[in-house]
C-alpha cells in the first residue's frame, strides 16, 4: 500500500469509522484488530468478508450477541511456559478465560441450526474444559491459591493454622500475665517480618527477654518476640516456606499442562478475535442501518440513498449517486458548502467500507467496486515549512496520482484547478482528467469552472452533475443532480446578502456575453428540471392517494363480504330453528292425532277430543305461521292474464311449483305436482307466464314440503342429491308419513359409492319412530333401496 493510498485512507476519514467499529468490539484485542483492519481490492475475500458480516447479523438478530470479554493475547506467557518457565497465577487465569470465552463462543451456534459461512469458525474453535477447571479451581485470584489446588497444600495449611494458634495461645498468655502487662504498650498480639511479636514500652524492652523485630517511628515502642515464642515461630516460618514451594511446584505444573495446549489456545484466541471483529461489524452496521452491498471489480459504482456514516444520521441528505455504468467519469459542480466535498467523501469512503467487509449505510440494491487503490484530493496541505501554497500542496499529491493510477483506481479531487490562474487552472484540469481516462481510471471531481461543465458536455463519458442550492434561503439542499451543470450562484448569493446592486451591475458588465448566455441556458434548465421534479412529485402524490383508497376500497369490499357472509349464517341458523321448531310441533301434532284416535276408539268424551283438536290445528298454525315468517316475502308484480289449464303455478304457502290439470266449478285448480295432485283456491297459487310445466327436465324431487299434501306416497327418490340434502329431504318426508299413519316406505338412494346410502340410514337409526329397516330385495331394487318400518 503506497504512503498516497495510506494518506487517502485518513483524508476519506475511514480511521473514524474504524474507531467506531472498535467501539463496538467486545475484547481489547478485538478492538485492537478493528483499528488495524485494511481495504481489500480481492473481490472474492472482500464478498466473503461481507457474507460473514451478514450472518453475524442474522444471529445477533435471533439470538444476541456473543460475549468475548475474556479474550487477551496469551501467546507471550504460553511461549514461556512452553521453553520451560513457571507462569505467574494472573497468567494462568487469562489462559483460563480463553479457554471458557472458546466454550461459551463454540456453544453459542448449537447444532440443527441454520447454517452459515461462521460454523467453519465456530467449529474450528477447541475448548478444554479439564484445563479450565484446573486452573480455575486451583487458582482463586491473582493473590491467592486454593486450598484445594493440591492435598499437600491443603495440609501444609492446615499445619500453618494449628501453629498459629499455638504461638497465639503462648502469647496470650504473656500479655495477660501480671508479671508482664505492666511492661506492654498495648495488650494485643501483632506480626513484624512475618513473626508473633507483642509492644512493649521502650523502657522495658529489658524486662521481656527475646529478639526484637522492630521500633516503632517514634521510638517509644518495641516489638519483642518473647523467648518462648521463637521455637513455635520458627516452626511457623518453616512451614511457610513449604507452602511456597508447593505452590511454585503447582503453578509450574499448570504452566506446563497450558505449554501442552500452546497451538490450541494460540488457535483459539485468533478465532475468537477474528470472530469479535465480525460481530462488532453486525452491531455497527446495525448502528448505521446499513446493508451489504452488491460487489463487482468492473469499476460500477451505483449507490441509492447513500448516507455518510460521519454526519449525523437526523441531519445527513442521502444521495444516489452512480459511476462506470454509461460514464467514467463525473464533474460535480456548485456553490461552497454545497454538498460536493461530502459526495466525493461518501463515494470513497463507502467503498473503503465495503472493502473492508463493512456493511454500508445506503439503500438495498446499491454496488460497489473493489479498486486495487483509492487516491484522493481532498483538504488543504499548505505548509509554510516546505514553503507549499495552496496550489502547489494540490499540484504535489496530483502529481503521485497520475504515477499510480491505472485501470483498477477510484480517482477523486476536490476542487480541481484552484488556487491559480483560472484559464490555466481549467485547462490542466481537464489535461489530468483525461490523463486518468486514458490509464482506465473512474474519476470524480468538483469544481467551480465553466470550461469543466462545458467539457464534460461536449466529451462522451463524461457528466455533468451538481449539488441543488435554493437561492432563497441561501441555503444548500444538498441533493446530487446526475446530467445537470451546477452554477455558483455568486450574484445571486451576493444580493442576498446585501451586496450594492450598482457593484452587481457592474460585476454583471464584466462577464462575457458567452459567459452569461451559458449561465442563462443553466438557470433555464434549473427552472425546467424543478417543474419537471414538482410534476413528478404531484403525480407520485396522486399514485399513492389513488392505491390507498383502492386498499381501502378493497378492505371495504371483503368487510361487506363478510357482513354478508355473517347475516347469511345468522339466517341459516334462524331457519334451520324454525324448520326444528315445526318439526317438533309435527312429532307432537302426530302424538296428539294417535291420542285422538285412541280415545275415538275407546269412546272418550267428544267434548275433550274437540277440544284437543283445536289445541292440536292451534299448533300447527303457529308453525305453519313461523316458517312463513321465516320466509322473505318477495314483491312480485300482478298477472297479466287469468290461469289456464296447462300453466305452471307457485304454490305461495309452500313455495312449490305445480301443473293446472284442470279448472273446478267453484274457481278451484286441480294441480299436479310430481306424483302428487292437489286442489287450490286462486289465491293460494301465483301465476308464472314464462315456464312451461311440460318443457321440464329430469326427475322430479319429492321435497318435504309436498309430503304435507294428500295421497302421500310409499316412497322417495333421493338420487342425484348430495347427503346433506338428502338427509334434510329425508327428514321430512319420514315425518309426513309418519303423519299419514304409513306403516313402511320405501328410500330410494341408488347404489353408486355407497355415500348416500350410508347417509340415508344413519340417518333412521337416529329417528326414534323407525322401528327397523333393511336393504331391499330382489324385486325391490336390491341395494338401491332401503324399506324402513315405523313403530
Amino acid at each position: 500500500m503506497s504512503e498516497l493510498y495510506e494518506k487517502s485512507l485518513v483524508k476519506l476519514e475511514l480511521d473514524q469509522v474504524l474507531a467506531q467499529l472498535a467501539d463496538c468490539a467486545g475484547s481489547e484485542e478485538g478492538k485492537n484488530a478493528c483499528r488495524m483492519l485494511r481495504p481489500s481490492p480481492d473481490l472474492e475475500e472482500v464478498q466473503a468478508l461481507l457474507d460473514e458480516t451478514s450472518a453475524a447479523s442474522d444471529l445477533a438478530t435471533r439470538k444476541g450477541n456473543p460475549g468475548f470479554a475474556g479474550v487477551t493475547d496469551v501467546s507471550a506467557a504460553l511461549e514461556r511456559a512452553d521453553r520451560g518457565g513457571s507462569l505467574q497465577p494472573a497468567e494462568l487465569l487469562r489462559i483460563a478465560d480463553v479457554l471458557r470465552c472458546a466454550r461459551s463462543i463454540r456453544g453459542y451456534c448449537g447444532e440443527g441450526e441454520k447454517t452459515t459461512v461462521l460454523d467453519p469458525l465456530f467449529q474450528a474453535l477447541t475448548p478444554n474444559k479439564y484445563l479450565e477447571d484446573r486452573i480455575s479451581g486451583a487458582i482463586l485470584s491473582e493473590e491467592e491459591i486454593a486450598d484445594t489446588a493440591s492435598p499437600e497444600l491443603a495440609d501444609i495449611r492446615r499445619h500453618m493454622r494449628v501453629q498459629s494458634s499455638k504461638i497465639r495461645d503462648g502469647l496470650q498468655k504473656v500479655i495477660s500475665s501480671p508479671a508482664y502487662s505492666k511492661y506492654l504498650r498495648e495488650p494485643i498480639i501483632t506480626i513484624r517480618q512475618g513473626r508473633y511479636v507483642v509492644p512493649v514500652k521502650s523502657e522495658c524492652r529489658n524486662e521481656i527477654p527475646g529478639l526484637v523485630h522492630d521500633v516503632s517511628a517514634t521510638g517509644s515502642t518495641y516489638f519483642i518476640e518473647p523467648m518462648s515464642a521463637v521455637n513455635a515461630n520458627n516452626a511457623l516460618r518453616e512451614l511457610e516456606l513449604k507452602e511456597k514451594k508447593e505452590i511454585e511446584r503447582i503453578l509450574a505444573e499448570l504452566s506446563a499442562e497450558a505449554a501442552a495446549h500452546r497451538e490450541d489456545i494460540n488457535l483459539n484466541v485468533t478465532l475468537l478475535v477474528r470472530l469479535d471483529v465480525i460481530f462488532a461489524k453486525a452491531r455497527l452496521a446495525y448502528r448505521m442501518k446499513a446493508w451489504a452491498p452488491l460487489m463487482n471489480d468492473q469499476g460500477r459504482v451505483e449507490l441509492r440513498n447513500a448516507r455518510h456514516p460521519l454526519i449525523d444520521p437526523q441531519k445527513v441528505v442521502p444521495i444516489s449517486v452512480r459511476l462506470g455504468t454509461d460514464f467514467d467519469s463525473m464533474i460535480i459542480t456548485g456553490p461552497n458548502t454545497g454538498g460536493k466535498t461530502v459526495t466525493l467523501k461518501t463515494i470513497g469512503l463507502l467503498t473503503l467500507m465495503a472493502e473492508c467487509g463493512l456493511h454500508i449505510p445506503a439503500g438495498d440494491g446499491s454496488r460497489l467496486s473493489t479498486f486495487d487503490a483509492i487516491l484522493a484530493d481532498i483538504g488543504d496541505e499548505q505548509s509554510i515549512a516546505q514553503s507549499l501554497s495552496t496550489f502547489s500542496s494540490h499540484m504535489r499529491t496530483i502529481v503521485d496520482v497520475v504515477a499510480q493510477c491505472d485501470d483498477r483506481t477510484l480517482v477523486l479531487f476536490d476542487e480541481l484547478g484552484a488556487g491559480t490562474d483560472p484559464a490555466e487552472g481549467a485547462a490542466l484540469a481537464m489535461a489530468i482528467i483525461e490523463f486518468c481516462r486514458k490509464m482506465g481510471s473512474r474519476v470524480a471531481a468538483t469544481t467551480h469552472y465553466a470550461e469543466l461543465k462545458l467539457y464534460a458536455m461536449r466529451t462522451k463519458g463524461v457528466i455533468n452533475a451538481s449539488c441543488e442550492f435554493d437561492v432563497e434561503t441561501l441555503r444548500p439542499t444538498y441533493k446530487l443532480l446526475i446530467g445537470i451543470p451546477g452554477k455558483s450562484n455568486a450574484f445571486a448569493i451576493s444580493r442576498k446578502l446585501g451586496l450594492p446592486e450598482e457593484i452587481l451591475k457592474e460585476a454583471d458588465d464584466l462577464v462575457g456575453k458567452s459567459d452569461k448566455d451559458f449561465e442563462d441556458v443553466l438557470s433555464q434548465l434549473e427552472q425546467q428540471r424543478q417543474q419537471m421534479e414538482s410534476a413528478r412529485y404531484e403525480a407520485e402524490r396522486l399514485r399513492q392517494e389513488t392505491a390507498k383508497i383502492k386498499q381501502q376500497s378493497e378492505e371495504y369490499s371483503v368487510q361487506l363480504q363478510k357482513e354478508k357472509d355473517k347475516a347469511m349464517e345468522a339466517a341459516r341458523r334462524e331457519a334451520q330453528e324454525i324448520i326444528e321448531d315445526a318439526r317438533r310441533t309435527a312429532n307432537a301434532a302426530s302424538e296428539e292425532l294417535k291420542a285422538l284416535r285412541r280415545q275415538i276408539t275407546e269412546d272418550a268424551d267428544t267434548t275433550g277430543i274437540n277440544q284437543r283438536q283445536a289445541e292440536l290445528r292451534r299448533s300447527l298454525n303457529e308453525a305453519e305461521s313461523k316458517l312463513r315468517s321465516g320466509r322473505q316475502e318477495v314483491s312480485r308484480p300482478e298477472p297479466k292474464r287469468a290461469v289456464l289449464v296447462g300453466d305452471t303455478v307457485e304454490l305461495l304457502k309452500l313455495g312449490t311449483k305445480a301443473s293446472v290439470i284442470a279448472i273446478n266449478k267453484d274457481g278451484t285448480y286441480l294441480l299436479q305436482a310430481g306424483i302428487l295432485k292437489m286442489t287450490a283456491k286462486p289465491d293460494e297459487v301465483y301465476l308464472l307466464e314464462n315456464e312451461n310445466p311440460y318443457k321440464t327436465k329430469g326427475r322430479p324431487v319429492h321435497s318435504g314440503r309436498e309430503m304435507k299434501l294428500t295421497a302421500m306416497p310409499t316412497e322417495v327418490d333421493l338420487r342425484g342429491m348430495d347427503s346433506v340434502e338428502a338427509v334434510c329431504v329425508l327428514q321430512r318426508y319420514l315425518d309426513e308419513a309418519m303423519r299419514s299413519n304409513l306403516s313402511s316406505v320405501r328410500i330410494i338412494h341408488g347404489k353408486g359409492t355407497g355415500a348416500l346410502r350410508a347417509a340415508v340410514q344413519q340417518e333412521l337409526r337416529k329417528n326414534k319412530f323407525v322401528k327397523s329397516f333393511r336393504l331391499g330385495v330382489y324385486g325391490e331394487g336390491e341395494d338401491g333401496v332401503t324399506i324402513a318400518e315405523f313403530r
